[in-house]
């Protein structure tokens, strides 16, 4: 490593600050980070964040991550704004946070990084009486995916691994053994009896049971879902060992049948898999091209028996036209229940003012939002009292 010793170090804090807000990164990809800023050098400022990025970005969900360090750490610095960021007062602004942008504030903050000391104003110590208020866990239960830090984000798997995932069950055609059955079961009457020699006749009787039907899962791993997409597939993950029959499918430029993957009993080997089967991680959204092929390809698959489609994506459609209304519409004739799970319902204000949203509303049997781990438990009480 040739690069200034000043520089070697600040990239060094850099990546540390990158792996405490969540990237995966060893002692290589460091070393590799300084050999390529020495061997490019020092041209723009945009052919060195590309440069860091090439090397230190393993995923496409840590671009994010990756974009809010680099402007925070990397930040320009004019001659007299540590004179005047000395001298004036710090007001409080209220600022609608980036993907990722609390994880990698907090990175930077424990990160041996030195800041320019400031005078703070005199506070006033108050005390709060805390008595009577919600708990901890009830606040952590409402606290929104998108604002957590990474040690929250991990909390959080933890607590979506104990959800009470009750096991959907439906009338079934098919009959079972049952004492208190109205038919009569001969083959089982007959071969009872021959225990008996025939003297003895105990009728069997058989009566309609309950079948598992099938859940289907089409999650939205676009740009603008990537704080919800992982949280949510741990979910999946937890889901599909508590119950079976679940298949899921990702989707954002084309759609990838990652069913097999989440299959493994780790959670993280799972969900690194279907990072590497899809593609187009972070990109952008073609939700009827994607809905045509699950309807085309997968829908006489997986929709047989009365399943239950869980979509989940925030319905922010870039292909103009009516072609999503005709697939929504296929899509909720070959289901039993259509449910759609949107992270834009945390607001209150919410309205269906885009096309893609106004399109496929008509079309779905139940809307929730999925955007805590609230949202997560009362999904699951949902699905335990569908009959």
């Amino acid at each position: 490593m040739n690069a200034a010793p000043a520089v070697a170090e600040n990239i060094i804090a850099f990546a540390r600050a990158l792996r405490t807000a969540g990237l995966k990164l060893g002692p290589g990809s460091v070393v590799d980070a300084v050999t390529a800023v020495d061997t490019a050098g020092f041209t723009t400022r945009e052919d060195f964040y590309w440069t860091l990025h090439a090397v230190l970005v393993k995923r496409h969900e840590d671009d994010p991550v990756f974009d809010s360090a680099f402007r925070l750490f990397w930040r320009r610095r004019d001659p007299n704004e540590a004179i005047l960021h000395e001298m004036l007062p710090i007001a409080p602004v209220a600022l609608a946070e980036k993907p990722g942008q609390r994880r990698v504030q907090e990175a930077l903050q424990e990160s041996s990084i030195k800041q320019i000391p400031r005078r703070q104003p005199p506070q006033q110590e108050l005390t709060y009486d805390m008595r009577g208020t919600a708990s901890d866990l009830e606040i952590f239960a409402r606290r929104d995916f998108a604002q957590m830090s990474a040690e929250e984000i991990r909390e959080a798997r933890r607590h979506i691994a104990k959800l009470p995932f009750a096991r959907e069950e439906m009338p079934s055609r098919r009959l079972v053994q049952n004492a208190r059955g109205r038919r009569i079961d001969f083959r089982r009457t007959l071969r009872a009896s021959l225990h008996a020699g025939g003297d003895l006749i105990d009728l069997r009787r058989r009566a309609p049971g309950n079948r598992r039907p099938p859940l289907v899962a089409l999650l939205d791993i676009s740009g603008s879902m990537s704080d919800y997409s992982r949280v949510t597939l741990h979910f999946l993950h937890a889901l599909g060992e508590a119950r079976d029959r679940i298949s899921t499918f990702l989707f954002g430029t084309r759609l990838t049948n990652v069913t097999r993957a989440l299959k493994a009993r780790d959670p993280d080997a799972a969900l690194a898999s279907c990072s590497r089967a899809a593609n187009d991680w972070s990109g952008g959204t073609w939700i009827s091209s994607s809905l045509h092929d699950f309807n085309k390809n997968w829908s006489r698959r997986v929709l047989a028996q009365g399943a239950t489609v869980l979509l989940i994506t925030d319905g922010l459609e870039r292909e103009p036209g009516e072609a999503l209304a005709r697939e929504m519409d296929r899509l909720h004739r070959s289901a039993r229940r259509l449910i759609w799970l949107n992270p834009l319902l945390r607001y209150e204000g919410f309205e269906a003012k885009a096309r893609g949203i106004r399109a496929m509303l008509p079309h779905v049997d139940e809307m929730r939002p999925v955007h805590n781990l609230e949202s997560l438990e009362e999904l699951c009480a949902s699905l335990a009292k569908l009959r």
